[in-house]
């Protein structure tokens, strides 16, 4: 399940937030999989990030969120999938009529996964007659890890190391991912915890 031959869809709401984001951004910058998006998410995950750094107060947050979108893009220049709206057709009858774009972008770029949260908007019955599935980022994540545990926590220490406002130990990342609902990663991380 290496990039070379495996591809995750990421829909806005794995997008969304800032930890989540760079676990994810993380793992497909080390080559674990090809990561892919589609404008339509892209622009969701600016309106969420926006929405959530305003809850906090934060002033500038339109142009945050918009730099968030501008570093990804720029850091996965073939990331994003366009021309799939023919395949939006094959997308009927969804929980959600307005998730049909994430399936038929999946589709386009061939992805074997849809990495979302709200799994009840997508029907495994549905996702498999199209050869889909859709797994949450938090088991998406661990079953990356899985794949190469000392590269994958390599990786992520490298990120821990990133954050500077504020900094974090291994301990208080492992905190902050199971904050935001990320407890099997946890438990696959807290084995490595030393050389996190």
């Amino acid at each position: 399940m290496f990039a070379n031959r495996f591809t995750a869809f990421v829909d806005a709401c794995t997008l969304a937030g800032a930890l989540k984001r760079n676990l994810l951004l993380t793992l497909a910058e080390a080559d674990f999989f090809r990561i892919r998006w589609s404008r339509p998410v892209l622009d969701e995950t600016q309106r969420a990030i926006g929405g959530i750094l305003k809850k906090k107060g934060v002033s500038d947050a339109e142009d945050r969120a918009a730099r968030a979108i501008h570093y990804m893009v720029e850091a996965f220049e073939d990331a994003e999938v366009s021309d799939f709206e023919p395949l939006l057709s094959v997308c009927q009858n969804l929980p959600d009529p307005g998730d049909a774009h994430v399936i038929a972008a999946a589709l386009k770029t061939q992805a074997a996964v849809i990495v979302t949260d709200n799994m009840k908007h997508f029907p495994p019955a549905l996702l498999a007659s199209l050869n889909l599935e859709a797994r949450s980022a938090d088991a998406f994540i661990t079953d990356t890890i899985a794949l190469d545990p000392g590269r994958a926590v390599a990786a992520i220490r490298t990120m821990r190391r990133r954050l500077k406002r504020p900094e974090k130990t291994a301990e208080m990342l492992l905190l902050d991912m199971e904050a935001c609902g990320l407890t099997e990663t946890v438990d696959m991380l807290r084995q490595h915890i030393d050389s996190l």
